[in-house]
Formats: structure tokens, C-alpha cells, sequence
């Protein structure tokens, strides 16, 4: 295990969106990404031009860990997992090492049946990440660490590679569960065909038939409500059967109280999902830390 690899980040906290909400969390944010999500948060997110995006305005010589970063209130909130603007806060090590420093954090230096493990980014399913997180787990399966439960935090764009296909078919001891956050042309403001990839989710419900949920960030507008009614129905024509979580847009806890120009307060939000019979997804670490990075 002596190739390197890009990441970001390695925390623990909780997990706060979707099924595993509570549960305490291991996390390796990868660095890169194929999206980038300028739209979220904004008021016309199908409208680049009129983008408000303050991390283009900050100065990355200020800044010697991404902890001591802002979170941003419009556009990506993780985009220092993939801007090069923030390369230089990057980590770059082998699965060995990035393996152990998870250990390191984690209670006891031990999972258990309680730590889950999560892997986000960025996009933790891009060829380099997935390769990186299969090293990662084959070194916890070698040091007879059983992680109960893997989650992989994906936008649904990238193929699985058949080394991570064998690995998980393979391993006995951990749950996979994909969570797949499609981004919306009318909240992240990405176009559908780079963004919308129903044949490759299908593939993770091949590897993952009961263990994953489509998990759509909603504005609140008619038009998102739409979008996302459309998409249900074409990963459903792929088989796609994943419950659906509506996380209410906000990477602030001010955008989840809708205090920010142009945010839909959360709850409105979650009372629409409701009435349409979908799961709510709320940002409950947001609630808790407010705008912490690292929790």
C-alpha cells in the first residue's frame, strides 16, 4: 500500500442526513470532484451569471486548515474538498496511514457495532477515491477491525470499478449503503446530462438491492418539486428502489432557518415533503454546531 492518495479530511462526529442520522461517525472527506454545485443556494441556481460565490473571494494564504475555513452560504459548502484554490490544504498518504489516523479518532481505537464509517468528499467514488477506500477497509479487514456499516456519500455520476464491485461482493463483515444525492439543475444548478446518471446508480442497487436512498437538496420552488418528481420516476424505470430523503437546502444553520435571501425556511421544506409521502432528511449537525467545519 504505497501509492497516495488526495483527501481533504478525517473527523468524527455524527452522522446528520438520512438513515443513519445519530449514529456516531468516522469520516475521510476525499479531495476532487466532478461537480461543483455554484448553484446551491442561490436565487436563480439555472442563472451562473448572477452566482454569489464567496469562496472565490477568499484569500487561500490565510488559511492553514480547513478547519479555520468559513462555511459558505451559497454555492458548494465542502467546495474546499475540490477547488484548486485549496489544494494546498490537501493531505496526500497512503491507505496505511490514512487508516490509521481514522483509528486514531475513533473510541478506543476500536469500531464496534455503534461506529459507523463514512466516506463523502468531494466525490468519494471517482477512480482514485474508490481504490483508496477499498485499501483503506482491506487494511481495517487485515488489523481485525469490523466495521459495521460503510456509507459512501456520492452525487450518482460515477461507475464502480470491478475492484470495488469484487471487494464489497467479497467482504463479510460490513454493510454497504450508498447514499446518492442527485444534484437538480434547478437547485445545484448542474446540467442534467453531467449531473443525472440513472444507469449508473442502477449499477449501485445491482451491488446494493436494500441498502441506500436517493437523497434529493430541495430549494422548496415548484420547479425543484417537479425536477425531483421526474427523476423518482426515471431511477425507478432503472429499478431503483431506494427510499427518497428531501434534505431541505442550507449549509448554514441561517439558510435552514431561511434567513438568507432567496432560502425557503427548512421546515416549509419538510412540510412539503411530507404531504408528498417522502422522508425528510434534516442537517441535524448544522442544528447542532452551526457552521462548523469538521462536525
Amino acid at each position: 500500500m504505497s501509492k497516495e492518495y488526495a483527501y481533504s479530511e478525517i473527523f468524527y462526529s455524527m452522522q446528520g442526513e438520512g438513515k443513519y442520522t445519530g449514529e456516531p461517525t468516522a469520516w475521510l472527506r476525499f479531495f476532487l470532484c466532478n461537480l461543483q454545485c455554484n448553484g446551491f443556494g442561490q436565487k436563480d441556481p439555472t442563472d451562473p451569471s448572477s452566482y454569489i460565490l464567496p469562496y472565490q473571494d477568499i484569500n487561500p494564504e490565510e488559511y492553514n486548515r480547513i478547519e479555520d475555513l468559513p462555511v459558505f452560504a451559497y454555492g458548494c459548502d465542502s467546495s474546499y474538498s475540490w477547488s484548486k484554490k485549496f489544494k494546498h490544504l490537501q493531505h496526500k498518504e497512503t491507505a496505511e496511514v490514512i487508516a490509521e489516523k481514522i483509528l486514531d479518532i475513533v473510541p478506543n481505537r476500536r469500531f464496534d457495532n455503534n461506529i459507523h464509517m463514512c466516506f463523502t468528499g468531494g466525490e468519494p467514488l471517482m477512480k482514485h477515491a474508490q481504490q483508496a477506500s477499498v485499501d483503506v477497509m482491506q487494511y481495517f479487514n487485515d488489523k481485525g477491525q469490523r466495521v459495521p456499516s460503510v456509507t459512501y456519500e456520492t452525487n450518482g455520476t460515477q461507475p464502480l470499478t470491478e475492484q470495488f464491485i469484487s471487494f464489497w461482493k467479497d467482504d463479510p463483515y460490513t454493510e454497504l449503503f450508498f447514499s446518492i444525492s442527485p444534484k437538480l439543475w434547478t437547485v445545484a444548478g448542474e446540467k442534467r446530462d453531467r449531473a443525472i446518471k440513472p444507469i449508473v446508480v442502477s449499477e449501485y442497487a445491482d451491488l446494493c438491492p436494500e441498502t441506500g436512498q436517493l437523497k434529493f437538496v430541495c430549494n422548496g420552488t415548484t420547479e425543484a418539486w417537479e425536477e425531483i418528481e421526474e427523476l423518482v420516476d426515471m431511477y425507478r424505470s432503472v429499478g431503483v428502489e431506494y427510499p427518497i430523503w428531501i434534505m431541505p437546502i442550507g449549509g448554514t444553520i441561517e439558510g435552514q432557518k431561511g434567513e438568507i435571501d432567496g432560502h425557503i425556511p427548512a421546515h416549509v421544506i419538510a412540510d412539503e415533503a411530507l404531504a408528498r409521502g417522502y422522508r425528510v432528511a434534516a442537517r441535524v449537525h448544522a442544528y447542532l454546531w452551526e457552521n462548523i467545519i469538521g462536525k
